[in-house]
Formats: C-alpha cells, structure tokens, sequence
C-alpha cells in the first residue's frame, strides 16, 4: 500500500504540474497574440477530479477517492463544465462534510458512449453544438450534448454543496 500510494501521490503531482505548465503556456500565447489589449488573468482554478486525497473526517484519516467528483471545501473555487454544446459553472465549495467536500465534476451522462454512437449522427452533433466551435465528427459524436444530463439541473441538485460563482457560455471545446 505504501508503494501504491507514493506513485499514486507522484502521479497526480506530475498531473497537477502539467496542468499548470499547459495554463501558463496559453496564457503566454495569449498575452503575445493579443498585446495590445494588454491581457490579464485572474488566480487560475485548476479543478482536479477523478484522483485520491488524504483527508480527516470525523476524526479519521482517509483516503477520499472523487471519481466524477470535485473537491467543493469551503471556499474552495471549482469548476463544474456542462456538454461540448452547453455552458459551465464557476463553483465556490460549501464545505459539506455530508459529501466529504465534494461536488459533480460535469453534467454526467445520460447514455453510454455506445448508445451515444448508436442514437445521433455528425449532423445532430453540428445542431448540437451550433456556435460553438468544436470538432464536429464522427470521433467525438459519442460526447455529443445529448448524452448528457441538463447541466442546470445538476448544478441545481447541488446547491448544498456549492454556490454558483459564474456561468460560461462555451463557444470553443477541445476533445481529443
């Protein structure tokens, strides 16, 4: 168990780090594309799921796995995406011990990946993302909007655990 834990704790640093270094390269891109609008950002919010923590509960030291979950600790910033075709959620955690601090990290789905493919074509995947600029093939119609669930819905079926911050209209999604 040591041993897995050391690796499993290296590997999410080595993700934590990537995510970082890839945030602080777009916002260079950024600031040299457009430097004449002189660009700024905020604090960034790196919103890590489907990982393992060492937290204390109850007196306890465990081990908490997320897997499609956030941490939503109080106050702590999260972000809670929608669909390629539908907005996300800036989310400030309110630290509910009933869900060991955690929230949904997306809308979830509604279908598998295989029914996805099975039930929409490239051109439900183009009316479904209308506006918003995506891949549109048949590679990704297994993330189409309508596999997911109503982000609104879910975003309110959780407002015990978060408050809403921001809503994002998205109208640029990179998949794989």
């Amino acid at each position: 168990m040591a041993a897995y834990r050391n690796d499993l704790f290296w590997a999410q640093e080595y993700a934590k780090r990537n995510r970082s270094i890839m945030m602080a390269l777009l916002q260079e891109v950024l600031r040299r594309e457009f430097r004449t609008a002189r660009v700024t950002f905020d604090d960034v919010i790196s919103s890590h799921h489907n990982y393992v923590s060492e937290e204390r509960y109850d007196g306890m030291d465990l081990l908490v796995t997320r897997k499609g979950a956030i941490r939503a600790g109080a106050g702590e910033y999260g972000i809670i995406p929608g669909s390629m075709g539908t907005g996300s959620y800036i989310v400030k955690g309110l630290g509910n011990a009933a869900s060991f601090n955690s929230a949904s990290h997306g809308a979830g789905r509604k279908m598998s990946r295989n029914a996805a493919k099975r039930r929409f074509s490239t051109r439900d995947l183009e009316e479904q993302t209308r506006g918003v600029e995506c891949r549109k093939d048949s590679g990704v119609v297994d993330e189409i909007p309508g596999a997911y669930k109503p982000i609104e819905k879910v975003i309110d079926q959780q407002r015990d655990l978060v408050e809403v911050v921001a809503k994002l209209k998205q109208v640029v999604c990179v998949k794989g």
